[in-house]
């Protein structure tokens, strides 16, 4: 037995002869993830599972995402190797099928329908107002990434839908039009959304006046439980037909949230708002995380990427707040416009981003509730933008 071939064999194995300088610069991102999440407290629930995915993905030799049927990424087609099956493929390779697939996504909508109140947004229609002028990050990235001359239409609306900050809905379009751009858009919208805490402060400071920061808003109206039972199945039944490619999203967030308001349907609703949640928030957080393999994500058009959801993140977040300052002329001070933030999708972050700036200012002042109605208008919002960017650019 030649001991120095075994002793050569294993070094040849082991991660510190594999290590490549991009597998170092993620680790290093998942471990600043980790930072963020558990020392700052900046979404851990979302953080935690991604920047784990990052770090088991760019572990040397582990092979957690490694593809064994020559497909593309999350493909699970023909064999590239006579005798292998998909279940040889990587662990995380095999779990990634639910994003790719737009399973995941689905789920996390039906979950978030169960733990959404509609009640604010009823109580306050002008919050639907709020919501849509916070897609507006969506068209001015799309118009940017065009501009670029880097992606096609179907990439740009892909990576545009960044902008409505809602994790599901970028996987969902992304894996309809630009699959190949699946892991940059994913780990960009579900990074943005859980660093709002960081993002939306300095815009909304930017954007408004101290009086305006300070402005308190009145209690909202009681709203009835069959308002309640009736707003999502009517939503359902006017998106679907204006925007067929809208429902699987749509859909599961409004089944979701019938299941909470109904009223005979509490084990179904504890179910989707506890237990699915957490296990598909796992399992979605760390197979995103995943997708994020150094040699693949530190390029030039992925970078690009990362940058232009900031930028429609940016731009949405100023949408919303504009909206507010305009809302706040037209209503003699009645409105704050700090609530108009809240109109991305990202629930409840951004509804806690527009109180906890607001407190900062006045700290009698109450805002959660008031921008919960922008903030559940976003989903919808977001969902619709993505509905109709698939419906233009789908066909292509």
């Amino acid at each position: 037995m030649d001991i120095g071939a075994i002793l050569q064999n294993l070094w040849e194995q082991s991660g510190f002869y594999l290590l490549e300088w991009q597998n170092l610069v993620m680790i290093c991102v998942a471990i600043g993830f980790l930072v963020l999440a558990i020392k700052f407290k900046f979404e851990p629930l979302l953080l935690v599972p991604i920047a784990f995915g990052i770090l088991l993905a760019n572990l040397p030799g582990a092979n957690m995402m490694l593809d064994t049927t020559g497909g593309q990424l999350g493909s699970f087609g023909q064999m590239a190797v006579e005798g292998t099956h998909w279940y040889d493929s990587g662990v995380l390779r095999i779990l990634y099928v639910g994003v790719k697939s737009g399973i995941f996504p689905c789920l996390i909508f039906m979950g978030v329908g169960a733990m959404t109140d509609f009640g604010p947004l009823l109580s306050n229609p002008i919050s639907l107002l709020l919501g849509a002028a916070a897609q507006l990050g969506v068209y001015c990235a799309f118009m940017i990434a065009i501009l670029s001359g880097q992606f096609t239409p179907q990439e740009a609306a892909s990576i545009a839908i960044i902008g409505g900050a809602d994790g599901p809905t970028a996987i969902f379009l992304a894996s309809k039009l630009a699959s190949h751009l699946l892991a940059p858009i994913a780990l960009a919208a579900y990074s943005y959304m859980a660093l709002i805490p960081i993002i939306q402060p300095p815009i909304m400071k930017l954007l408004t006046t101290e009086k305006e920061r300070k402005v308190e808003m009145k209690q909202l109206r009681t709203v009835s439980k069959t308002e309640k039972i009736i707003f999502p199945v009517a939503v359902l039944i006017v998106c679907a037909f204006l925007l067929p490619s809208v429902v699987p999203l749509l859909g599961m967030l409004m089944l979701g949230n019938l299941l909470k308001e109904c009223g005979v349907t509490e084990r179904l609703s504890d179910t989707a708002q506890n237990a699915l949640m957490n296990i598909v928030t796992i399992m979605l957080g760390v197979t995103v995380g995943a997708t994020a393999n150094g040699q693949d994500f530190i390029q030039f058009k992925t970078l690009l990427i990362v940058g232009l959801g900031l930028a429609a993140f940016c731009f949405s977040t100023a949408g919303g707040v504009l909206l507010g300052k305009l809302l706040y002329i037209v209503t003699k001070g009645k409105i704050n416009p700090l609530i108009g933030a809240a109109g991305v999708s990202a629930v409840p972050m951004a509804a806690r981003v527009a109180q906890n700036e607001g407190r900062k200012y006045n700290p009698t002042n109450f805002l959660l509730m008031h921008a919960m109605g922008p903030n559940v208008a976003g989903v919808i919002g977001s969902a619709v933008a993505a509905g109709f960017l698939l419906a233009v650019f789908g066909g292509n």
